[in-house]
């Protein structure tokens, strides 16, 4: 069975039409200032207009706070909000409450104990998503996108009651490793895709998106 695909971090309109026309299943747009995906509003927007009907937008942010989302909310049409800092339950709750959106949360994992974090998550989320933790000493580390991955064994024997997303230093050479042993049925990219960060190569976003297609 093939597997969903989420190309994140996208930048460009030709980043964006390789998605689309290779099937990615989710586009992800980043709103953060470190980040060197990092978009306006404005940008977002434009870029947004070119994912198809049926492809599920996502905003990434990072501790956002409510006037944050409010300037991207006003301009870009999400479908999901994807969280990748500290958020509590209580916050994402409470952004629930006011946008009115599905939410996903960032589970960063090093080891089993990570892993833990996500039950806390089970009662307001609408997915999981596990990245891999960056170490301590991982110079400029991003909260996300940034080419790690972890031990995807630990994922393999565990049962979620939410959907989930595996994210972390996939490409197109091990997302099939990826997949049989983490059992993910959703890959999430962003680094992979790219030819220097922040600049995805649409050929391989149409190489990776063919591979998990044909897996």
């Amino acid at each position: 069975m093939s597997v969903a695909v989420k190309i994140c971090g996208l930048t460009s309109a030709e980043a964006v039409a390789a998605a689309v026309a290779g099937g990615a299943r989710f586009t992800g747009f980043v709103f953060y200032p470190p980040s060197p995906r990092d978009l306006t509003p404005e940008q977002a927007a434009a870029l947004v207009a070119g994912v198809s009907a049926g492809i599920t937008r996502v905003g990434v942010f990072v501790d956002p706070v409510d006037a944050a989302l409010e300037r991207v909310l006003a301009k870009v049409p999400l479908d999901l909000l994807q969280f990748h800092g500290a958020e509590t339950p209580a916050r994402l709750a409470a952004i629930k409450d006011r946008f009115r959106l599905k939410v996903m949360k960032a589970i960063k994992v090093a080891g089993e104990v990570d892993l833990q974090a996500a039950k806390n998550f089970y009662a307001v989320a609408d997915w999981l998503m596990f990245d891999a933790k960056p170490p301590k000493d991982f110079e400029n580390a991003l909260p996300g996108g940034n080419a790690l991955a972890f031990d995807w064994q630990l994922l393999r024997q565990k049962q979620w009651p939410l959907p989930w997303m595996l994210s972390g230093g996939l490409n197109v050479d091990n997302l099939a490793e990826a997949a049989r042993i983490s059992r993910a049925e959703v890959l999430d990219v962003s680094s992979g895709v790219e030819r220097r960060p922040g600049e995805k190569d649409p050929a391989k976003i149409r190489a990776f998106l063919a591979r998990a297609k044909a897996l």
